[in-house]
C-alpha cells in the first residue's frame, strides 16, 4: 500500500483558473499616464485646464486599472508584473493628488523621494521578468527610468531633467504600444507573433505541454503550505 504521503499526493488536486493576460491592460492605463505627463513636462500641455485633468486622468483612470493588472497578475502567479503595476498603480494616484494639490511649476523633495523609491522597486521587478520576458520587462526598465527622472526633477527642479522625463516618457508610450499589440496577437493566435523574446520559463510557458508547465506547481506561492 502506498505510505500515507503518497496517499496524500494521489488524493490532492490542484484547479486553476484560466485568465487573460493582465498585462495589455496595465501598459495601456501606463501609456495613458505617461503620454499626458510627458505632455506637461515639455510643454504641450500647459494651460489651466489641463493641469487639473492630467491629475484626474492619474486618479481616476490609470491607477484603477493598473490596480485590476497588479490583482490578476497574482492570480495569474506573475509576482514581477503584479508587483510592478501595484506599484505604478500607488505612485501615480499619489502624482495625480499631488498635482491637483500643487500650484503649478511647484515642486516637492517628498514626492521626488516616493518617485525614486518607486522607480528602485519597478527595476527590481524588471530584472525578475527578464528572465521570463525581455520586451515586458524592457518596458518597466523603462519605467523604472521614467520615474527615477521625475523624481529628480523635483528634487531638483532642473527644466533639463524635466525634458529628459518628458522623452522617457514619450519612448515608454511607443513601448508600451509594442507590447499591448504583441501580447494582444498573441492572445488571439496562441502562439508568438511579434517578438516579445520569451526566455526561460517564459518559453517554456508558451511552447511546452501542460504537464512540464505544471511539474513544480506545488513549489507555487498559494499551493505551498507557507509563502
Amino acid at each position: 500500500m502506498p505510505a500515507p504521503g503518497e496517499q496524500a499526493a494521489q488524493a490532492t488536486r490542484i484547479v486553476l483558473r484560466p485568465i487573460a493576460s493582465p498585462f495589455p491592460l496595465g501598459f495601456s492605463a501606463l501609456a495613458t499616464a505617461s503620454l499626458l505627463v510627458a505632455g506637461s513636462e515639455l510643454g504641450w500641455l500647459v494651460s489651466r485646464s489641463d493641469r487639473p485633468l492630467i491629475a484626474i486622468v492619474l486618479v481616476a483612470f490609470a491607477a484603477p486599472l493598473q490596480l485590476v493588472a497588479c490583482l490578476f497578475g497574482f492570480l495569474g502567479r506573475d509576482s514581477s508584473a503584479a508587483t510592478s503595476f501595484g506599484v505604478q498603480a500607488a505612485t501615480w494616484l499619489v502624482v495625480g493628488i499631488a498635482r491637483l494639490q500643487s500650484a503649478p511649476g511647484s515642486v516637492s523633495h517628498a514626492l521626488g523621494v516616493l518617485l525614486c523609491a518607486a522607480s528602485a522597486w519597478v527595476a527590481l521587478c524588471a530584472l525578475g521578468s527578464a528572465l521570463g520576458k525581455l520586451i515586458p520587462a524592457a518596458v518597466l526598465a523603462l519605467v523604472s527610468l521614467r520615474f527615477l527622472l521625475t523624481g529628480l526633477y523635483e528634487l531638483t527642479a532642473s527644466r533639463g531633467i524635466e525634458h529628459a522625463a518628458g522623452i522617457v516618457g514619450l519612448v515608454l508610450v511607443a513601448a508600451s504600444a509594442y507590447a499591448i499589440l504583441a501580447l494582444e496577437i498573441e492572445a488571439l493566435q496562441r502562439r508568438t507573433v511579434l517578438p516579445l523574446l520569451r526566455r526561460g520559463s517564459g518559453e517554456v510557458a508558451m511552447d511546452q505541454s501542460l504537464h512540464e508547465q505544471s511539474r513544480r506547481i506545488q513549489h507555487e506561492p498559494g499551493v505551498r503550505e507557507q509563502l
